[in-house]
């Protein structure tokens, strides 16, 4: 049986043009042809800027693409949407990139849009707008057909979507879907590894994990897995617990508790944060955090929370995934898009919104499709001073990538390269597959693995002998990358995909505020980064710049201690560095760090840098060393730029 769909309201194209907008504003219905360009890399930071999250119902209905930039201006304002009647959002490529915040999808819901038109998706995006109920689509020719008043049969927006999906949208979601349907199924692994053909380790780990019986399944069929370990952050635990129990009832018991953790991370830098303190938002983040405080109160989780005394947490999130709790081969699902970090260790682990950890919190299941797999092979040694950020860097830029041929794939990080690089720096390339708009990124584990375990954790692992990829192993793609010929890169700002060299900027680049820190770049070996370059400043007589500054953060307190024990602390005192307790703070814009006007210029190891991402200025992506250098210098530079730089002829900025 099929059903069809009206839709009687308004098209919202989301083009280039700032006066295409307003006139749409303004009542002024346009063609598609007087809309073009439509903008591409739309992000979720702009759909649902940070300091708009402050609520998980309706009430978002008031902000969806505040944040929208274009010409360099914001010309949609609070409740524009709902006001002006739009039924239906029309934008260019990769829509929805960035955060898995699934705010975005429900603040465009619960504002009246009912159907999003793009010329592609990133995946949490469109699986969030799937698990709410808005339908998505890529055919442009359904805009005519709307305008002209003609009923759209569902199975149009069924096209290329696996079984799965196609009966989530069916539904009207994930949630009615699974309390017709996963209850009848056992909550059992089934720890099937098909020998008819060579696999990759993610398909390995995807085999043996889902719950389904039967044959191999095929890239992009749909399966539920389950899942080793399930967390939420304070953003979204609340949101997580309330539509878990509308869709479970209030008495709902969680499936294996003890799997699930509780993070306080995002918002605990608040009160040091200008737009919340500013925009009296301190109220809002309370009742987040009370939320959070009321779920890990009721239900026998684990939780990482504030620390005592002062303000900061235990560590962000992913990064205590890593320090604490993955291991190789398991599943792990979180709600942040940076959730792969702990795929430097050899597990699946993958973002995913409110909705989706919702329903794993209540079934023990979470969803994914069996993905495409590319290889990138790293060959060669980083020179001096080029780290793991700078080959994420030189991926982003790729053509490509930039054109979303990637979306929804695994990076499987392979290589000479990989092999000598510590947990630390693959956990940088797994993390920032986010920005690539990939499922996820791996590394096969090896000794290193074993030997970070041991040292972390103090416990010994083995490695079973199905933990890699086969040799003939089917790849959608192979990047091959000699390190060996990187150089320090940066990233423009506006997008991660802005790469290039530091030697292809145009001119000096002036910089305000030096920022070292996030689950990206507030690892041990980045501190080992940032320390290295301003103790050979201090040694040369060099300072922070005096119109610069410097915040670097720790990512957890394992962090904090290991630069305790090596004395990093007393070089960065000496140059006045404002140390920042764990949390996500600037990166998620809510904490020291973060630009406070739209003059200023941000060099930052975090990663991403959409509009409003870390303040209203302009963020430059970069490594930790470059970072620390730019600081020294006040400018945009790498850590050779102040190596060779003599102090006779050249004084700091």
């Amino acid at each position: 049986m099929t059903t069809t769909i009206s839709f009687g309201g308004r098209i919202l194209f989301l083009s280039c043009s700032k006066d295409a907008i307003r006139a749409q504003l303004e009542n002024q219905d346009l063609t598609l042809a007087e809309a073009l360009p439509l903008r591409d890399n739309i992000s979720t930071d702009e759909i649902t800027p940070v300091t708009v999250m402050m609520t998980y119902d309706q009430r978002l209905g008031r902000f969806p693409y505040v944040g929208f930039k274009t010409e360099d201006v914001l010309p949609i304002g609070e409740n524009a949407i709902k006001h002006g009647g739009f039924e239906i959002t029309v934008a260019g490529k990769r829509y929805g990139k960035g955060s898995s915040r699934e705010s975005s999808p429900l603040a465009e819901k619960s504002a009246g849009i009912r159907l999003i038109i793009a010329e592609s998706f990133e995946r949490i995006y469109r699986q969030n707008c799937d698990n709410i109920g808005i339908y998505t689509s890529t055919d442009f020719s359904l805009i005519e057909r709307i305008r002209a008043g003609e009923p759209i049969e569902i199975d149009e927006f069924l096209t290329g979507r696996d079984e799965i999906t196609q009966a989530v949208i069916r539904a009207g979601g994930l949630l009615p879907y699974s309390k017709q349907n996963l209850p009848l199924i056992s909550n059992k692994v089934f720890n099937n590894l098909p020998t008819d053909r060579p696999l990759t380790l993610v398909e390995k780990i995807i085999e043996r994990r889902r719950i389904s019986p039967g044959a191999m399944i095929s890239r992009g069929e749909g399966v539920f897995l389950s899942a080793d370990w399930r967390f939420s952050h304070d953003y979204f635990t609340g949101m997580c617990a309330h539509f878990m129990q509308q869709a479970f009832g209030q008495e709902v018991s969680l499936v294996r508790p003890e799997e699930i953790i509780a993070f306080q991370d995002h918002l605990i830098l608040a009160s040091q944060s200008v737009p919340h303190v500013r925009d009296n938002l301190l109220a809002a983040v309370g009742g987040l955090s009370e939320a959070h405080d009321e779920f890990v109160s009721r239900y026998p989780v684990k939780a990482h929370g504030a620390l005592d005394n002062q303000e900061g947490s235990e560590g962000i999130c992913h990064a205590l995934m890593t320090e604490k709790y993955a291991l190789p081969g398991q599943v792990i699902v979180g709600t942040d898009s940076h959730t792969p970090h702990s795929g430097a260790l050899g597990c699946l682990a993958f973002g995913a919104g409110a909705t989706d950890i919702a329903n794993s919190w209540a079934t023990g299941f979470i969803r994914c499709r069996m993905p495409e797999i590319i290889k990138v092979e790293l060959h060669g040694r980083l020179s001096a001073g080029v780290t793991s950020k700078d080959v994420v860097l030189e991926l982003l830029r790729s053509e490509s990538i930039r054109q979303g041929n990637a979306i929804g794939a695994v990076f499987e990080y392979t290589g000479d390269a990989v092999k000598k690089m510590s947990i630390d720096e693959r956990a940088t390339l797994t993390n920032m597959v986010a920005e690539l708009g990939g499922f996820t990124g791996i590394v096969a584990p090896d000794q290193e693995t074993i030997n970070f375990i041991k040292q972390r954790r103090g416990v010994s692992v083995s490695l079973e002998d199905w933990m890699h990829s086969d040799k003939d192993a089917i790849y959608k793609d192979v990047i091959s990358i000699n390190c060996a010929s990187l150089t320090p890169m940066v990233a423009a700002p506006g997008d991660p995909g802005n790469g290039l060299a530091l030697d292809e900027l145009a001119g000096p680049i002036k910089v305000d505020i030096a920022y070292g820190g996030s689950c990206t770049a507030g690892k041990r070996e980045d501190f080992d980064y940032y320390h290295e370059v301003l103790a050979w400043g201090l040694n040369h007589g060099l300072r922070i710049a005096p119109k610069t500054r410097l915040f670097l953060q720790f990512g957890t307190l394992a962090v904090r201690d290991y630069c305790v024990e090596k004395g990093y602390l007393d070089t960065f005192e000496k140059l006045g560095v404002e140390l920042i307790m764990p949390g996500c703070g600037a990166c998620a814009n809510c904490g020291p760090g973060s630009s406070t006007r739209s003059d200023q210029v941000t060099v930052s190891a975090i990663n991403r840098n959409f509009p409003g991402r870390s303040g209203p200025g302009q963020v430059w992506l970069a490594s930790p060393y470059t970072v620390a250098a730019s600081a020294l210098l006040g400018r945009i530079a790498s850590f050779a730029e102040v190596q060779h730089l003599s102090i006779r002829h050249e004084a700091p900025a």
